[in-house]
């Protein structure tokens, strides 16, 4: 079966505490899509965070002496700083326009994610509104998901993504930082290759490469494209996790 990536059209604005899986059913109707056993959906992680509620207005944040000192090191508003502290649980660089922390969930970002793109609040100046992640991604997909199950009778898979830049190369792409129903990571060990050599090492994050291809379809302004339905994923689905693709600090030779 080929691998169908299909943007879900005129997908509504996301408020807070708007019902995300039924934004979603309603999209998928009004785009003639009726879920399949096998099926994935990816979510952007900005429609997750804005049903979530994760708006703050960074007038209401007090910088700590702590978050002053990153500010005066990277040059940006010390109360954006202490947003990414509360956020993270280590800085490992800094340099002017650029902090990169480890989150709380585990993986490695500039700004621990929090974000000005396409986010408004509802009073005062638009700029000083920002996005946080969602609090537990996983859980955030898996709630989607056992709500879509039972409204559609099948099986699928759910994906929510973020867009990050990666250590040697220039460009952002679409990351996981949450799933649920479907494999993170896929290991190929033992697998048999064309001349019969069996492979010794290739685990393939498989959620990552799908959400790089959803994320290109998607975009990165205006396209109002928050969700992309997947039809023909190529491994089976099961139970699974952020933490599958976390590479573990001891195996981790470039911090």
């Amino acid at each position: 079966m080929p691998l169908i990536l299909t943007p879900l059209q005129h997908f509504p604005l996301v408020n807070p505490e708007d019902a995300l899986s039924q934004l979603i059913s309603n999209a998928l109707a009004d785009n003639s899509i009726q879920l399949q056993d096998g099926d994935i959906l990816v979510l952007a992680q900005k429609i997750v965070s804005k049903a979530e509620n994760r708006l703050v207005n960074l007038m209401e944040v007090q910088p700590s002496e702590r978050a002053l000192h990153y500010a005066e090191l990277t040059g940006k508003n010390p109360c954006l700083i202490e947003l990414i502290l509360s956020e993270s649980r280590q800085v490992l660089r800094t340099r002017k326009g650029l902090i990169i922390v480890e989150h709380k969930l585990g993986f490695i970002s500039a700004n621990a994610g929090i974000d000005h793109s396409n986010v408004s609040g509802t009073w005062g100046n638009a700029e000083d509104w920002v996005l946080l992640l969602p609090e537990n991604p996983d859980k955030s997909a898996q709630q989607i998901r056992e709500a879509l199950e039972k409204d559609g009778g099948c099986r699928i898979g759910v994906l929510i993504i973020d867009s990050h830049g990666r250590a040697w190369r220039l460009g952002t792409a679409g990351v996981t930082i949450g799933l649920s129903g479907m494999p993170g990571l896929v290991d190929l060990r033992g697998q048999p290759d064309l001349f019969d050599f069996h492979l010794r090492v290739t685990q393939v994050g498989a959620a990552d490469e799908l959400a790089a291809a959803a994320s290109l379809m998607m975009g990165q302004a205006s396209e109002g494209t928050p969700v992309i339905h997947v039809r023909g994923f190529p491994y089976p689905l099961r139970e699974g996790s952020l933490q599958e693709l976390i590479r573990p600090k001891d195996l981790d030779l470039f911090r």
